[in-house]
């Protein structure tokens, strides 16, 4: 059985997709931006926006009743890979 997984501390779904689904002891989480609940782009930094990114991630997960210790994968997607270091950095 899947739920879907909502919350209204990390930015709402502009589209057709959910925040997240929870489904056979799974939580699929959907792709976060650095946008705050707001909808608006947290600071125009990387690290601002990486940060705001984490954010969102650990409020979807806190609404399903997860931490980050249950997390088994994360994928980042750079614009720029000269921006590595940087996300490392906040992701560390």
């Amino acid at each position: 059985m899947k739920k879907q997984i909502s919350t209204k501390n990390a930015p709402q779904a502009i589209g057709p997709y959910s925040q997240a689904i929870s489904a056979n002891g799974f939580l699929f989480i959907s792709g976060q931006l650095g946008v705050t609940p707001a909808g608006e782009f947290a600071g125009s930094s990387v690290e601002a926006q990486a940060e705001q990114s984490l954010e969102n991630l650990k409020n979807i997960l806190a609404e399903a009743g997860l931490t980050f210790d249950n997390t088994v994968k994360t994928t980042i997607f750079l614009a720029d890979m000269a921006d590595f270091v940087k996300v490392n950095t906040v992701y560390a």
